[in-house]
């Protein structure tokens, strides 16, 4: 014989159903509550970041701009190493001339004495200078290869570049002792040099001429 099973719902078991429930419906409620907190929560973080990012972007902006308001170097040309004094690698010409700076190269060595006369000179322009003018050093008896393409014939030799990337025209090449090449075939200047020795204040010269700013 077969039998139909009910199931039977006393009053005592519906108040635990309910209030089971009811434990439920209060959990599922705080959790959801805590989710949403911890989702706004990480929201107003990311803003917060985004706006110090922003902040941080603006201030170095500021920054740049204070800078080239007061003819100092911008931050983004402290560590280039474009504009260190000394050429160890390579000497890369059109690059240096990207920069659309003043260009003083100058060839010469550690050990020759009219060399060693000019090293402090050559620091002190790269430093005071720097940002605003591209001094370079390359010692020709460690890298001769760097002075290849070059009018090199005696040393120290200086050559210049104005702020155009084209080659230095003096005022008055013969009292400044300026040397100027010309391209054989087609008369182009191409090279301005100075062979020797030359004090600050000449560069200084030079270089107001070239376009220093």
């Amino acid at each position: 014989m077969s039998k139909t099973w009910y199931p039977v719902f006393n009053k005592t078991n519906l108040i635990k159903i309910i209030f089971t429930v009811c434990i439920l419906l209060v959990v599922g409620g705080i959790w959801i509550a805590k989710s949403n907190e911890k989702a706004a929560l990480k929201n107003e973080q990311t803003e917060v970041i985004n706006e110090q990012a922003e902040a941080s972007s603006e201030q170095a902006g500021i920054e740049d701009e204070e800078l080239i308001a007061k003819n100092e170097q911008p931050i983004a040309l402290k560590n280039n190493s474009d504009f260190a004094l000394h050429v160890v690698d390579q000497l890369d010409i059109e690059k240096l001339k990207s920069y659309g700076l003043p260009i003083v190269i100058d060839f010469g060595a550690d050990s020759c004495i009219p060399c060693k006369e000019m090293a402090p000179v050559l620091k002190e322009l790269n430093t005071e200078l720097h940002g605003k003018a591209i001094i370079k050093f390359v010692d020709v008896w460690k890298y001769q290869k760097l002075a290849d393409g070059y009018p090199i014939s005696v040393i120290p030799t200086q050559i210049f570049f104005d702020k155009e990337g084209k080659p230095y025209v003096p005022s008055d090449p013969e009292k400044m002792q300026m040397l100027i090449y010309s391209h054989k075939v087609t008369n182009e200047h191409v090279f301005t040099t100075h062979e020797g020795g030359m004090t600050k204040e000449q560069l200084l010269s030079a270089l107001k001429e070239m376009g220093i700013e």
